[in-house]
């Protein structure tokens, strides 16, 4: 009896259909990876530059009202105006006022305490791609020698 010997030495469609199916999935999430961290890094850059914008505006008004700059039951169009840089926006958000045991939106008395909500957002903020970052700052009226409440 002769013995039939045979040729294994190639690859079936099978096969090679599994390989190039199994390389385009990897593929694809090599790409997809790649896109995503790209995409993200412009969202951090964003919301770093407009967190440092707020903090810059904190401090503006801060400086004001230091400076002798405390309006008594201001709102929002009493503070100093921020321009952040290009692309970016700046506001008040909220003005609220300490009523001697909780904040309070009515400023009836004034008891020398406001706590401001700022916002900077960049201007695609709304499309889902940019960023808003927000602060609280609680600012005091200051007590001058020449105040009689001092």
């Amino acid at each position: 009896m002769r013995r039939r010997v045979s040729d294994d030495g190639g690859e079936t469609l099978i096969e090679l259909i599994m390989a190039v199916a199994i390389m385009g999935i990897a593929v694809i999430a090599i790409v997809g990876g790649l896109v995503i961290s790209v995409l993200l890094s412009g969202t951090h850059r964003k919301q770093a530059t407009a967190g440092a914008q707020v903090r810059d505006y904190a401090e503006l008004i801060e400086n004001a009202v230091a400076g002798g700059g405390y309006t008594t039951c201001a709102g929002t169009g009493s503070f100093p105006a921020y321009a952040p840089g290009a692309g970016y926006t700046a506001s008040i958000a909220k003005v609220e006022y300490w009523t001697g045991s909780a904040w309070s939106g009515s400023c009836s008395p004034d008891t020398g305490l406001q706590r401001l909500t700022l916002k900077v957002a960049s201007s695609d903020s709304g499309s889902g791609h940019g960023a808003a970052e927000t602060v609280s700052v609680v600012i005091r009226k200051p007590c001058r020698p020449t105040d009689p409440a001092c």
